[in-house]
Order: structure tokens, then C-alpha cells, then sequence
């Protein structure tokens, strides 16, 4: 499964590079949805509710609405999954709660099969609270420690983030091999042939940046599906 994503800060869909620096805005989430029709889910991550500098509840239930979204960012507690699972999240993408005792609690109220896990890597460490803080755990390391919580994780390879460089399949392969869970792989995926080395692997792709530039064609991923 390809998944194009919507990312929000300000109100607005935007597209960062390496969780930081603004690269680009997008259309209206509307018309951003209506571009992205033929991909049967979108992944949505509120980055104001990531970093702790706010949230877009009303934008997430526009899209939730019109789509079938898997949704993250601030994630942190029972409360705010239940509250994206009202608004009509698919899914819900936990990050930095997966190493607090928040998971289990989590899982609880929702339910394991509505829960991915987010593993971001940077630096080959596992990088937490918007991508800002450094752990000392690598994702193959705490893959099996959060089987028990979630029905599947999304990986990101920080490092390439948002840079159309490329990403790093080595480590997706490495990840694949650890769990029998889904994986989506995010992190600069940048072309066609890196998308279908994923899908041989059985891994989908979340893709930003090498959409909304136009590297990858719409048309042509939705071929891909």
C-alpha cells in the first residue's frame, strides 16, 4: 500500500526537512485529499501536537471525514486516542508515549489493532518528542517490546527525511526480518524502484516530499497500488 501523507503546522499541510526546517506548503487539505483520491488511506501527522505547540483537531476531523486516515502527532495519553478515534481516525500513530507507560493504557482504550507504533531513527537511535530527543534504543532493538500493544509500526528513516536523497532499505530489510507485524516506511523515499523493493518486502510506503514536488508521479503510483 502507497500512502501519501498530510502533514499540519499552522493550520496549514506543509512539508518539513527532517522534522524542522519548512520546506514547502501544500494546498488546502481538501484539495489535498482530492489529489490524493486514489490511494485507498492517507496518513495525517498534526506536527503542532508532536512538538507540544498546539494542535489541529478540526482540520484532522475534515480529513478523517472525507477519508480514511491513519492520524498522529501528540498522541501521549488514553484520552487523545480516544478523542482522534472520535473525530475519525482509522488508526492512531503513537511516538513518543510507546516508551511510557501510556502504551498499555492506550492499547487499552482503543485497542491494539488500532495502534501503530512510530519508530524513528536518527543517527541509528531511536529519536522521540517530535524528533527532538535522542534515545539510546535502535528500532530493531524494541521492535518485539511493542508487539504486544500495537497491530503494526511506522518507520521513519529521519536521517534522509524530506531531502529526496533517498532512503535507507538496508534498514528496512533489517527491520523486516525482526517482526511479522506491518511495517510502512517513511524517510526519504524518492523513487518508483525504492517503492517496489518495498512492496517485495511487504512493506508500504508513506510518501511527502517526493509527491508534493511532483518526483513521483500520482498517476503512476496509483498504478502501483
Amino acid at each position: 500500500m502507497i500512502l501519501p501523507c498530510i502533514d499540519i503546522m499552522g493550520g496549514k499541510v506543509v512539508q518539513l526537512v527532517q522534522g524542522r526546517d519548512k520546506a514547502l506548503e501544500g494546498d488546502a487539505p481538501l484539495e489535498m485529499l482530492a489529489r490524493f483520491s486514489a490511494f485507498p488511506q492517507i496518513q495525517v501527522i498534526d506536527l503542532d501536537a508532536a512538538i507540544g505547540s498546539g494542535a489541529n483537531d478540526d482540520i484532522v476531523e475534515l480529513l478523517c471525514a472525507h477519508a480514511t486516515c491513519r492520524v498522529g502527532g501528540g498522541v501521549r495519553s488514553a484520552d487523545r486516542a480516544r478523542k482522534l478515534i472520535e473525530q475519525g481516525a482509522h488508526r492512531v500513530i503513537v511516538g513518543t508515549a510507546a516508551f511510557t507507560p501510556a502504551l498499555a493504557e492506550i492499547a487499552a482504550a482503543i485497542g491494539r489493532e488500532r495502534i501503530l507504533v512510530a519508530l524513528d531513527s536518527k543517527g541509528g537511535r531511536i529519536v522521540v518528542k517530535g524528533w527532538r530527543e535522542k534515545t539510546e534504543f535502535t528500532a530493531e532493538e524494541v521492535l518485539h517490546r511493542f508487539e504486544p500493544y500495537c497491530s503494526g509500526f511506522l518507520c521513519t528513516y529521519v536521517d534522509k527525511e524530506g531531502m529526496m536523497q533517498g532512503t535507507d532499505l538496508a534498514w528496512f530489510r533489517r527491520l523486516r526480518a525482526a517482526t511479522d507485524r506491518e511495517i510502512t516506511a517513511a524517510g526519504g523515499i524518492t523513487t518508483v524502484e525504492e517503492i517496489r523493493e518495498l512492496q517485495r518486502l511487504g512493506i508500504h510506503a508513506a510518501l511527502g516530499m517526493a509527491v508534493y514536488t511532483g518526483k513521483l508521479s500520482l498517476t503512476e503510483l496509483a498504478r502501483m497500488q
